[in-house]
Protein backbone atom coordinates (compact mmCIF):
# COMPACT_ATOMS: atom_id res chain seq x y z
CA UNK A 1 0.00 0.00 0.00
CA UNK A 2 0.96 3.42 -0.60
CA UNK A 3 2.17 5.75 1.15
CA UNK A 4 0.62 9.51 1.63
CA UNK A 5 3.48 10.80 -0.36
CA UNK A 6 3.27 8.55 -2.76
CA UNK A 7 -0.44 8.73 -3.92
CA UNK A 8 0.24 12.04 -3.67
CA UNK A 9 2.89 12.48 -6.32
CA UNK A 10 1.42 9.69 -8.23
CA UNK A 11 -2.10 11.48 -8.67
CA UNK A 12 -0.48 14.77 -9.51
CA UNK A 13 1.59 13.46 -12.08
CA UNK A 14 -1.50 11.87 -13.54
CA UNK A 15 -3.61 14.76 -13.50
CA UNK A 16 -0.57 17.03 -15.38
CA UNK A 17 0.78 14.86 -17.72
CA UNK A 18 -2.72 12.56 -18.57
CA UNK A 19 -5.24 14.64 -18.00
CA UNK A 20 -3.31 17.90 -18.55
CA UNK A 21 -5.02 20.33 -15.99
CA UNK A 22 -3.99 23.54 -15.46
CA UNK A 23 -1.05 24.63 -13.08
CA UNK A 24 -4.05 26.52 -11.01
CA UNK A 25 -5.91 23.29 -10.69
CA UNK A 26 -3.19 21.26 -9.83
CA UNK A 27 -1.76 23.69 -7.38
CA UNK A 28 -5.50 23.51 -5.91
CA UNK A 29 -5.46 19.52 -5.62
CA UNK A 30 -2.36 19.63 -3.82
CA UNK A 31 -3.40 22.01 -1.55
CA UNK A 32 -6.46 19.99 -0.45
CA UNK A 33 -5.34 17.26 -0.69
CA UNK A 34 -2.27 18.20 1.92
CA UNK A 35 -4.64 19.48 4.33
CA UNK A 36 -6.65 16.52 4.04
CA UNK A 37 -3.49 14.10 4.68
CA UNK A 38 -2.84 16.82 8.01
CA UNK A 39 -6.78 16.12 9.14
CA UNK A 40 -6.45 12.31 8.72
CA UNK A 41 -2.58 12.33 10.59
CA UNK A 42 -3.46 14.54 13.29
CA UNK A 43 -6.87 13.42 14.41
CA UNK A 44 -6.80 9.60 13.56
CA UNK A 45 -3.21 8.94 13.28
CA UNK A 46 -4.01 7.04 9.87
CA UNK A 47 -0.71 6.67 7.36
CA UNK A 48 -2.72 5.97 4.37
CA UNK A 49 -5.69 7.23 2.73
CA UNK A 50 -6.86 3.98 2.01
CA UNK A 51 -7.74 4.07 5.59
CA UNK A 52 -9.57 6.86 6.16
CA UNK A 53 -13.71 6.27 5.51
CA UNK A 54 -16.47 8.17 4.57
CA UNK A 55 -17.16 8.97 8.45
CA UNK A 56 -13.36 10.30 8.24
CA UNK A 57 -13.99 12.20 5.02
CA UNK A 58 -17.10 13.56 7.14
CA UNK A 59 -16.02 14.79 9.81
CA UNK A 60 -13.59 16.90 8.05
CA UNK A 61 -15.93 18.60 5.91
CA UNK A 62 -17.84 18.95 9.64
CA UNK A 63 -14.30 20.71 11.01
CA UNK A 64 -14.05 22.99 7.83
CA UNK A 65 -17.51 24.63 8.36
CA UNK A 66 -16.67 25.50 12.18
CA UNK A 67 -13.48 26.69 10.48
CA UNK A 68 -15.72 29.31 8.52
CA UNK A 69 -14.59 28.08 5.32
CA UNK A 70 -17.22 28.84 2.65
CA UNK A 71 -19.51 26.20 1.25
CA UNK A 72 -18.08 26.91 -2.76
CA UNK A 73 -14.03 26.40 -1.13
CA UNK A 74 -15.63 22.99 0.63
CA UNK A 75 -17.12 21.71 -2.23
CA UNK A 76 -14.14 22.55 -4.00
CA UNK A 77 -12.14 20.29 -2.03
CA UNK A 78 -14.78 17.52 -1.77
CA UNK A 79 -14.51 17.77 -5.53
CA UNK A 80 -10.44 16.65 -5.30
CA UNK A 81 -11.56 14.16 -3.10
CA UNK A 82 -14.19 12.44 -5.90
CA UNK A 83 -11.28 12.72 -8.02
CA UNK A 84 -8.40 11.36 -6.13
CA UNK A 85 -10.70 8.22 -4.57
CA UNK A 86 -11.89 7.47 -7.91
CA UNK A 87 -8.13 7.42 -9.56
CA UNK A 88 -7.26 5.45 -6.09
CA UNK A 89 -9.84 2.79 -7.29
CA UNK A 90 -8.84 2.55 -10.50
CA UNK A 91 -5.30 1.71 -9.74
CA UNK A 92 -7.31 -0.89 -6.87
CA UNK A 93 -5.13 0.80 -4.54
CA UNK A 94 -8.33 1.34 -2.54
CA UNK A 95 -11.29 -1.76 -1.91
CA UNK A 96 -14.37 0.94 -2.43
CA UNK A 97 -15.05 5.25 -3.11
CA UNK A 98 -15.76 6.85 0.26
CA UNK A 99 -16.66 9.74 -1.76
CA UNK A 100 -20.05 8.13 -3.02
CA UNK A 101 -21.44 8.60 0.31
CA UNK A 102 -20.51 12.38 0.63
CA UNK A 103 -23.16 15.17 -0.02
CA UNK A 104 -21.55 18.29 -1.24
CA UNK A 105 -23.04 21.36 1.29
CA UNK A 106 -25.29 23.73 -1.01
CA UNK A 107 -24.37 26.88 -1.68
CA UNK A 108 -26.07 29.89 -2.60
CA UNK A 109 -25.21 30.99 -6.28
CA UNK A 110 -24.03 34.48 -6.48
CA UNK A 111 -24.38 36.43 -9.68
CA UNK A 112 -21.38 36.90 -11.17
CA UNK A 113 -20.17 40.81 -11.04
CA UNK A 114 -19.92 42.58 -14.56
CA UNK A 115 -19.65 46.23 -15.88
CA UNK A 116 -22.23 47.46 -17.70
CA UNK A 117 -21.43 48.39 -21.12
CA UNK A 118 -21.78 52.67 -20.70
CA UNK A 119 -19.01 51.98 -17.88
CA UNK A 120 -16.68 50.00 -19.84
CA UNK A 121 -17.27 52.69 -22.61
CA UNK A 122 -16.70 55.70 -21.02
CA UNK A 123 -13.17 54.05 -19.64
CA UNK A 124 -11.94 53.45 -23.61
CA UNK A 125 -13.09 56.76 -25.12
CA UNK A 126 -11.05 58.49 -21.73
CA UNK A 127 -7.98 59.81 -22.25
CA UNK A 128 -6.70 58.02 -19.11
CA UNK A 129 -3.91 55.94 -20.71
CA UNK A 130 -0.70 57.69 -21.43
CA UNK A 131 0.95 57.21 -25.01
CA UNK A 132 4.04 55.60 -23.64
CA UNK A 133 5.02 51.90 -24.29
CA UNK A 134 3.32 51.54 -20.46
CA UNK A 135 0.25 53.13 -21.56
CA UNK A 136 -0.38 51.26 -24.49
CA UNK A 137 0.60 47.88 -23.42
CA UNK A 138 -1.90 48.41 -20.58
CA UNK A 139 -4.88 49.74 -23.37
CA UNK A 140 -4.04 46.79 -25.47
CA UNK A 141 -4.56 44.93 -21.58
CA UNK A 142 -7.46 46.27 -21.08
CA UNK A 143 -8.96 45.56 -24.67
CA UNK A 144 -8.20 42.31 -24.87
CA UNK A 145 -9.70 41.45 -21.89
CA UNK A 146 -13.05 43.14 -22.56
CA UNK A 147 -12.90 42.66 -26.56
CA UNK A 148 -12.86 38.96 -26.52
CA UNK A 149 -13.27 37.25 -22.53
CA UNK A 150 -10.03 35.33 -22.37
CA UNK A 151 -9.02 34.02 -18.73
CA UNK A 152 -5.96 36.06 -17.34
CA UNK A 153 -3.71 32.54 -17.75
CA UNK A 154 -4.80 32.90 -21.98
CA UNK A 155 -3.83 36.57 -22.18
CA UNK A 156 -0.22 35.97 -20.62
CA UNK A 157 0.25 33.39 -22.98
CA UNK A 158 -0.63 34.74 -26.56
CA UNK A 159 2.51 34.74 -28.31
CA UNK A 160 2.99 37.06 -31.43
CA UNK A 161 2.01 33.83 -33.90
CA UNK A 162 -1.22 33.58 -32.25
CA UNK A 163 -2.13 36.68 -33.69
CA UNK A 164 -3.77 36.26 -37.18
CA UNK A 165 -5.37 38.81 -39.34
CA UNK A 166 -8.62 38.82 -37.81
CA UNK A 167 -8.25 35.96 -34.65
CA UNK A 168 -6.69 35.38 -32.30
CA UNK A 169 -5.60 32.10 -30.84
CA UNK A 170 -5.69 30.97 -26.80
CA UNK A 171 -4.86 28.05 -25.08
CA UNK A 172 -7.27 27.68 -22.47
CA UNK A 173 -8.08 25.05 -19.74
CA UNK A 174 -7.41 21.30 -20.79
CA UNK A 175 -4.57 22.82 -23.10
CA UNK A 176 -7.56 22.92 -25.44
CA UNK A 177 -6.50 25.63 -28.05
CA UNK A 178 -9.51 27.88 -29.70
CA UNK A 179 -9.58 30.77 -31.99
CA UNK A 180 -11.39 33.93 -31.07
CA UNK A 181 -12.53 36.57 -33.58
CA UNK A 182 -11.19 40.18 -32.68
CA UNK A 183 -12.55 43.65 -33.09
CA UNK A 184 -11.56 46.15 -35.88
CA UNK A 185 -10.33 48.41 -33.50
CA UNK A 186 -7.93 45.41 -32.27
CA UNK A 187 -6.96 44.90 -35.16
CA UNK A 188 -5.85 47.72 -36.38
CA UNK A 189 -4.23 48.51 -32.33
CA UNK A 190 -2.10 45.25 -32.14
CA UNK A 191 0.31 46.27 -34.83
CA UNK A 192 0.50 49.69 -33.25
CA UNK A 193 1.68 48.18 -29.94
CA UNK A 194 4.08 45.99 -31.31
CA UNK A 195 5.97 49.30 -33.33
CA UNK A 196 5.83 50.67 -30.06
CA UNK A 197 7.40 47.73 -28.49
CA UNK A 198 9.73 47.85 -30.96
CA UNK A 199 11.08 51.02 -30.45
CA UNK A 200 11.11 49.98 -26.66
CA UNK A 201 13.24 47.25 -27.03
CA UNK A 202 15.66 45.81 -29.30
CA UNK A 203 15.61 42.43 -28.38
CA UNK A 204 12.81 40.87 -26.26
CA UNK A 205 13.19 38.37 -23.50
CA UNK A 206 9.99 36.56 -24.71
CA UNK A 207 7.99 35.68 -27.82
CA UNK A 208 4.79 36.65 -26.12
CA UNK A 209 2.84 39.23 -27.32
CA UNK A 210 2.48 41.37 -24.03
CA UNK A 211 5.63 42.17 -21.67
CA UNK A 212 6.53 44.10 -19.07
CA UNK A 213 8.51 47.24 -18.85
CA UNK A 214 11.57 45.34 -18.89
CA UNK A 215 10.45 42.79 -21.81
CA UNK A 216 10.08 40.08 -20.07
CA UNK A 217 6.71 37.71 -20.20
CA UNK A 218 3.82 39.33 -18.37
CA UNK A 219 2.80 38.06 -14.72
CA UNK A 220 -0.10 37.50 -13.40
CA UNK A 221 0.06 40.14 -10.54
CA UNK A 222 0.71 43.29 -13.02
CA UNK A 223 -2.16 42.36 -15.08
CA UNK A 224 -4.55 42.73 -11.62
CA UNK A 225 -2.87 45.64 -10.55
CA UNK A 226 -3.94 46.86 -14.33
CA UNK A 227 -7.41 45.88 -14.55
CA UNK A 228 -7.88 47.52 -10.78
CA UNK A 229 -6.77 50.38 -11.44
CA UNK A 230 -8.55 51.57 -14.84
CA UNK A 231 -11.29 50.27 -13.80
CA UNK A 232 -11.13 52.08 -10.42
CA UNK A 233 -11.08 54.96 -12.35
CA UNK A 234 -14.82 54.71 -13.62
CA UNK A 235 -16.44 52.09 -10.91
CA UNK A 236 -16.73 51.81 -7.23
CA UNK A 237 -17.05 48.11 -6.96
CA UNK A 238 -14.56 46.40 -5.55
CA UNK A 239 -14.55 43.30 -7.10
CA UNK A 240 -12.21 44.80 -10.30
CA UNK A 241 -10.31 42.22 -11.61
CA UNK A 242 -9.38 40.62 -15.09
CA UNK A 243 -12.05 37.86 -14.70
CA UNK A 244 -14.92 40.55 -14.37
CA UNK A 245 -13.28 41.98 -17.73
CA UNK A 246 -14.62 38.49 -19.02
CA UNK A 247 -17.92 38.16 -17.17
CA UNK A 248 -18.67 41.47 -18.59
CA UNK A 249 -18.12 40.65 -22.12
CA UNK A 250 -20.18 37.77 -21.75
CA UNK A 251 -23.13 39.76 -20.05
CA UNK A 252 -22.87 42.77 -22.35
CA UNK A 253 -22.85 40.36 -25.45
CA UNK A 254 -25.59 38.42 -24.11
CA UNK A 255 -27.45 41.84 -23.56
CA UNK A 256 -27.04 42.83 -26.94
CA UNK A 257 -28.53 39.67 -28.35
CA UNK A 258 -25.43 37.51 -29.09
CA UNK A 259 -26.59 33.60 -28.67
CA UNK A 260 -25.37 31.70 -26.07
CA UNK A 261 -24.06 29.16 -27.95
CA UNK A 262 -21.90 31.72 -29.59
CA UNK A 263 -20.58 32.91 -26.05
CA UNK A 264 -19.96 29.37 -24.87
CA UNK A 265 -17.81 28.71 -27.74
CA UNK A 266 -15.70 32.20 -27.31
CA UNK A 267 -15.39 31.73 -23.06
CA UNK A 268 -14.36 27.90 -24.30
CA UNK A 269 -16.64 26.79 -21.38
CA UNK A 270 -17.11 22.58 -21.89
CA UNK A 271 -20.63 22.78 -21.42
CA UNK A 272 -23.46 25.47 -21.52
CA UNK A 273 -24.36 25.50 -18.09
CA UNK A 274 -21.41 27.52 -17.16
CA UNK A 275 -22.58 29.62 -19.25
CA UNK A 276 -26.07 30.10 -18.62
CA UNK A 277 -25.44 31.46 -15.36
CA UNK A 278 -24.89 35.30 -17.50
CA UNK A 279 -28.46 34.78 -18.49
CA UNK A 280 -29.54 35.59 -15.13
CA UNK A 281 -27.85 39.26 -14.93
CA UNK A 282 -29.79 39.65 -17.86
CA UNK A 283 -33.13 38.70 -16.06
CA UNK A 284 -32.31 40.65 -13.37
CA UNK A 285 -31.55 43.70 -15.39
CA UNK A 286 -34.91 43.16 -17.30
CA UNK A 287 -36.56 43.40 -13.60
CA UNK A 288 -34.85 46.73 -12.64
CA UNK A 289 -36.07 47.66 -16.44
CA UNK A 290 -39.95 46.92 -15.30
CA UNK A 291 -39.53 48.08 -11.99
CA UNK A 292 -38.06 51.77 -13.06
CA UNK A 293 -40.53 52.26 -15.89
CA UNK A 294 -43.87 50.45 -15.79
CA UNK A 295 -46.39 52.40 -15.41
CA UNK A 296 -48.02 50.44 -12.47
CA UNK A 297 -44.80 50.77 -10.48
CA UNK A 298 -44.51 54.24 -10.13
Amino acid sequence: MNSFESQTDSFKNYVQNERRLSIHTLTSYTTDLSQFQEFLVQRFRLTHFAEATHNEIRMWVVELKENGISSRSINRKISTLKSFYKYLLIRNEVDSNPMLKIISPKQSKKLPVYFEQKKMDTLFEQSVFTNDFKGVRDILIMELLYGTGIRLSELINIKDTDIYTNEIKVLGKGNKERIIPITNKLKDFIPFYKEKRKEEFSVLNTPNLLVTNKGDKLYEKLVYRTVNHYLGLVTNEKKRSPHTMRHSFATNMLNNGAQLHTIKEILGHANLSATQVYTHNSIERLKDAYKKFHPKEN
